[in-house]
């Protein structure tokens, strides 16, 4: 059996969906009830409580870790997950991180990050961790503008970074948990182009066939929305990439095609594919 925490969201719906369709057995974890694919049993648990996840752990063989976001927060100790996934008898975990913890590695989070990568590392447990930069699902904080207004509101609208399709990290998620070939590795996930969030609004508006415009925030006043749904520090950690990337920041990563054969999909595939939410 395998576990997917994180199971309702981008990543993990179309991961539960990937290893049920694959054969596997398949215990879906999130904090609400929800609806999951024919076959796959879900639970409902708060990672915050470590101790909650041991129902859905319980004769697991592989766990795919996807932290919440106050798991992020400072004095959160995740590594207990760790501890948990290990006396439950599970051989393989793959990790969700970041790509900021080879690109920032001094930033509050991205450190505890790092120490929550050396905690899997060290535990005896067969591992992958996944790295991705900036997802285009992020896109979405867009919906409700651009459905009521036809406009798109973010800051530093021409600086772009390569943001990454959540579908393939969750090809990726999977091919981790399925071959026994990826364990041991990194894998830095990017899409296959850099793009910026003027280039993002142009492709939102291609797959609805409707104007959209672009209004740049300032920094403070996109701080101020994102701190409403994850941590300050977080808020700041990916401002500060999002305004300046770095020059590993702006890489398109190979690692994608190196584990799935094909290469990452454009931001317009995913915004193509997500039409409907922009409506």
């Amino acid at each position: 059996m395998i576990v997917v925490t994180g199971a309702t969201g981008n990543i993990g719906r179309p991961l539960t969906r990937a290893l049920a369709e694959a054969g596997e057995q398949v215990t879906a974890v999130s904090r609400h009830p929800a609806a999951v694919p024919d076959g796959v049993r879900h639970l409902v648990a708060d990672l915050a409580e470590p101790a909650g996840l041991r129902p859905a752990l319980a004769g697991a063989k592989s766990l795919f870790l996807l932290l919440s976001g106050d798991l992020h927060a400072l004095g959160a100790n995740p590594a207990d997950l760790i501890g948990e996934a290990a006396r439950s008898g599970v051989r393989r975990v793959v990790l969700l991180s970041t790509l900021g913890v080879v690109t920032r590695p001094f930033g509050a989070t991205r450190i505890a990050m790092r120490e929550l990568e050396d905690t899997l590392r060290e535990s005896g447990l067969e591992w992958a961790v996944l790295r991705p930069g900036g997802f285009a699902s992020n896109a979405l904080w867009w919906a409700e503008s651009v459905r009521a207004r036809r406009v798109v509101a973010a800051p530093f609208g021409d600086v772009g970074v390569p943001v990454v399709d959540p579908a393939d990290i969750a090809a990726v998620a999977a091919a981790c948990l399925l071959e026994d070939r990826h364990t041991g590795g990194a894998y830095e996930l990017t899409g296959p182009e850099v793009i910026t969030p003027r280039g993002q609004t142009e492709a939102i508006a291609a797959a609805l066939s409707a104007p959209v415009a672009f209004h740049e925030l300032t920094r403070e006043e996109a701080r101020t929305a994102m701190a409403r749904s994850m941590p300050a520090e977080l808020a700041d950690d990916t401002l500060d990439i999002l305004g300046n990337p770095s020059p590993a920041e702006l890489r398109v990563s190979p690692d994608i095609e190196r584990v799935l054969g094909r290469a990452p999909r454009p931001f317009a595939d995913w915004a193509a594919r997500n039409a409907d939410a922009f409506r």
